[in-house]
């Protein structure tokens, strides 16, 4: 058995010429250049532009700098440095980085440390909008299409000089996470708290009354002196462990005001209004021996002039992919039947919303076209669901199951079709069972 050679001595330059030992005791010959070994040669020159990379890379990197970015995957994925602040202990150019992963929505913005980047990948900090337009122009009809589908991000309604207020306003997560009931929970957005949060990374969230502490030792004491075990307002729906309450912002300011600033977090493209009092609020709860435990909500204005019937929904993030979005949607249009209206969500819709809308008007809608075969009008459909009748054009219209002919729209029902856009829209998600909802519209209250 051969013995692996001893190191050898290494140049006054740096370079070694490495042996390779086999068992048999045999060296293998490659060709020799200068003294060193090809494969030395191309390494180490490797390494050397790799140094040159990180003595260029100026540190700390500046806000707008593009570089790769490992994720809790594992993987590289770049990412845009969107703000940044010096480590309470370190070296002059120890920083954290706060970056946003250009393929992945705002939610996902997060603080790095230095070592999750990858320094090589640095990229010069260019004008956004010659960056912009380059991108559009190597963006395929196809991926823009894609883009536009899941990171719709809502701010339709404000225009250039708004829209650039917004973004620097809420581009970094004031609250990393916060704890409401048994669950830690990761937020997604910016909130706009009272200013003195701004130095809390988490908060404690009463899941009773929704009041938020910067200790979980205040949380302690409050909750031995909460007496509430479910939302104020009233119980509007019961069917089985699922409970509606009805909560009216006018009688209950503090509740509807926390509930905002809680689904802030959560939602990127709405405005918090401080201002509750011309708001409904129907809060979703499963309930159990301790209490009733907040799911998700919907808001509705108590007059709107444009028949909206939803303002604001949200399914808190442990919560969702269990139907509860589904079914407060659909509760949202059991109200509109009971005040005899049609109703549509105010927009704009955030992505995950319009994605939930999407799949309930097609559920709905193909259900009785399945069932009448297609022989029935857009306002009939209107009147039976009341959904407004440019929401079911729309969605009929995305679904290719409508023509225009002769002045007129005409609805064409393909039982093979409908049943192929069916199976794609998914399940329904939990019913609401109607004769559970014991409610009077809020003008009859009034």
């Amino acid at each position: 058995m051969g013995s692996i050679e001893t190191p050898p001595t290494i140049p006054e330059n740096g370079l070694s010429t490495p042996h390779y030992a086999f068992a048999n005791g045999d060296q293998k010959s490659e060709p020799i250049t200068n003294g060193y070994h090809p494969h030395t040669i191309e390494m180490t020159m490797m390494e050397s532009v790799s140094l040159k990379k990180r003595r260029a890379c100026n540190l700390p990197l500046e806000v707008g700098t593009r570089v790769m970015c490992r994720w809790r995957d594992g993987k590289y994925h770049q990412v845009k440095v969107i703000e940044r602040r010096k480590m309470h202990c370190g070296g002059p150019n120890d920083y954290e980085y706060y970056v946003h992963y250009t393929e992945f929505n705002r939610r996902l913005d997060e603080w790095v440390k230095l070592e999750q980047l990858n320094l090589d990948s640095v990229e010069t900090v260019v004008d956004e909008k010659v960056e912009d337009k380059v991108t559009s122009l190597k963006m395929t009809r196809h991926q823009k299409r894609k883009i536009d589908e899941t990171h719709v991000e809502g701010h339709e309604e404000l225009d250039a000089a708004s829209l650039r207020e917004h973004e620097e306003f809420t581009k970094v997560k004031n609250i990393a996470t916060i704890e409401l009931g048994r669950y830690e929970i990761e937020t997604w957005y910016f909130s706009p708290f009272p200013p003195e949060y701004n130095d809390s990374v988490k908060l404690y969230f009463c899941e009773f009354c929704l009041s938020f502490m910067k200790r979980k030792e205040q949380l302690q004491r409050h909750m031995r002196k909460c007496d509430l075990k479910h939302p104020p307002g009233d119980e509007i729906y019961r069917s089985g462990t699922l409970s509606m309450f009805e909560v009216d912002g006018k009688k209950n300011k503090v509740y509807g005001q926390n509930l905002c600033y809680l689904a802030k977090l959560f939602l990127d493209h709405k405005t918090l209004y401080y201002d509750v009092d011309l708001f409904l609020f129907y809060v979703l709860c499963e309930c159990d021996d301790r209490g009733c435990h907040m799911v998700g909500y919907f808001s509705k204005e108590k007059h709107s002039e444009e028949s909206y019937n939803l303002a604001c929904i949200l399914t808190l993030p442990p919560y969702q992919r269990k139907g509860y979005g589904k079914f407060l949607i659909a509760f949202s249009y059991e109200l509109s039947k009971k005040e005899g209206k049609v109703g549509t969500p105010e927009r704009p819709l955030s992505d995950l919303g319009l994605l939930s809308y999407r799949g309930y008007w097609t559920r709905v809608l193909l259900d009785i076209l399945k069932k009448h075969k297609g022989n029935i009008s857009i306002k009939e459909l209107s009147d039976m669901t009341a959904i407004k009748a440019e929401d079911i054009l729309n969605t009929l219209q995305s679904l290719e199951l409508i023509q225009y002919r002769k002045g007129q729209h005409v609805i064409c029902a393909d039982p093979k079709v409908l049943d192929r856009h069916l199976k794609a829209a998914g399940r329904g998600g939990l019913e609401v069972d109607v004769s559970k909802l014991i409610w009077t519209p809020y003008k009859e209250q009034g």
